[in-house]
């Protein structure tokens, strides 16, 4: 399922790619991942919409 911002496709191939480059499985990659993005969230002032 793919879209003009979004490719689940792509974010898949991205999670494979992310847990062999830490060295880590993929299960693992995600909540690693999920832990940045969400430090990322909160440091951006946790605002869902943002100008660019």
């Amino acid at each position: 399922m793919c879209g003009p911002h979004f490719c689940s496709i792509k974010i898949a191939q991205d999670v494979r790619d992310f847990s062999k480059k830490q060295g880590i499985n993929e299960a693992e990659a995600l909540r690693k991942g999920m832990e940045i993005k969400a430090n990322e969230f909160k440091n951006l002032g946790t605002k869902i919409y943002h100008k660019q």
